[in-house]
């Protein structure tokens, strides 16, 4: 019996350490392939396709990755990291399109193998990220391969940085005028589609809005500025063949 219980113990651990360290070469592999392709928020996805292996490895790592042991941190950094890259593969497998939308249902009918489970964009992004974290700076972090979506970040999220990552894309979002376009002669603030679509996150008012934008900018609003939302460019992100 003692032997049985070591020989159980000794294969948990033994498993324990893989997964670790397959997690940890995916944050490795995401992170490198992010600073090779990511210019400027943006991707060349013609040259991509040619090179169609390096997405598609990643991908294969995202579809085999097992959480069973991985931490709160570790799983939000891994479900960021994989809904920006299937994003980025699902684009090249179908490039050339001129936008995201020209593929019905890319968001929530195409399905992936996500750590054992079959999903499509829009369930990692809202049930493994938006419902389960109530983190608005998550919305900045998450790129759906759109010109009006805030930039991609040209490295991978990884868990003992998650915080000071997700600080620093919310504060580079906050800079586009896409994001946040003030009109101070008008007193008028013009904000993402995205704080509309997701006003639950930022406080469902619109003061509260202007108030996140003064946290997470050096742009400060009076709160007595009326605020629209601006119309969402879909046009793919992609840089020139």
């Amino acid at each position: 019996m003692k032997i049985t219980s070591l020989l159980i113990l000794v294969l948990f651990i033994n498993f324990s350490n893989l997964s670790a360290q397959t997690l940890n070469t995916f944050f490795t592999d995401a992170d490198s392939f992010m600073k090779k392709w990511v210019k400027n928020g943006y991707i060349n996805y013609g040259d991509l396709k040619e090179q169609f292996n390096e997405i598609e490895a990643l991908q294969k790592q995202i579809n085999n990755i097992n959480l069973s042991n991985a931490s709160d941190l570790e799983k939000k950094a891994f479900y960021i990291n994989a809904y920006n890259l299937l994003v980025i593969y699902q684009v090249t497998k179908y490039y050339p399109l001129k936008s995201p939308l020209d593929k019905s249902g890319f968001f929530d009918k195409f399905n992936h193998k996500v750590a054992g489970e079959t999903v499509t964009l829009n369930r990692i992004e809202k049930k493994y990220l938006i419902l389960k974290y109530r983190d608005p700076r998550i919305h900045f972090a998450v790129a759906c391969a759109a010109v009006s979506c805030p930039p991609l970040s040209s490295f991978a999220f990884v868990p003992h940085k998650i915080e000071q990552q997700l600080n620093e894309r919310t504060r580079k979002a906050m800079e586009h005028e896409f994001v946040v376009k003030i009109n101070k002669a008008e007193k008028k603030l013009q904000v993402s589609k995205i704080f509309d679509w997701y006003a639950v996150d930022f406080g469902k008012s619109q003061t509260s809005v202007i108030d996140f934008i003064n946290k997470n900018s050096t742009k400060k609003i009076p709160t007595d500025y009326s605020v629209s939302y601006q119309e969402y460019d879909w046009s793919l992100n992609k840089i020139t063949d």
